[in-house]
């Protein structure tokens, strides 16, 4: 049976489970994904382990296995610039096309206050559920890395 856990700032997960969660995006974000510091910063932004504005994460489980995470982060800005940003969404390799990333945004949505933002390559399959859900392409977005 399916279950879905909410964690954030006062609802924390263990070491274990971040563990796990961190694994579980890292593995399954497959060629999307970051490296595992990136999700642990990520995911102590979120459960305000650091100075942020916080966030949330979903779980959703089978058992003792993760079958899909997200990982939302709050932005302190609104009207210029989405409330909220999806960082991380994942779903298992070996469950796709099984409603879980649909229960995993429809969740995402329902929890986030204001506007959500997510950064997606332009080849990503998964762009397709984002724009069923409304997600839509008004900017393209630019970058300047220091090196």
């Amino acid at each position: 049976m399916l279950e879905t856990q909410v964690f954030n700032a006062t609802n924390k997960p263990t070491e274990l489970e971040k563990g796990k969660i961190i694994n579980f995006l890292h593995h399954h974000l497959e060629e999307y994904g970051d490296p595992k510091d990136d999700i642990s910063n990520c995911l102590a932004y979120a459960l305000k382990e650091r100075v942020s504005f916080g966030g949330f994460v979903v779980v959703t489980t089978e058992g003792d296995e993760i079958l899909g995470a997200v990982i939302v982060n709050k932005t302190g800005m609104n009207g210029y610039i989405p409330e909220n940003i999806l960082v991380y969404i994942a779903t298992h390799h070996a469950h796709r096309g099984k409603g879980i990333g649909k229960t995993l945004m429809q969740k995402t949505i329902s929890l986030a206050s204001g506007d959500i933002a997510l950064h997606v390559e332009k080849d990503n399959p998964a762009i397709k559920l984002y724009e069923k859900y409304g997600f839509t392409t008004p900017y393209l977005e630019m970058r300047y890395k220091r090196s």
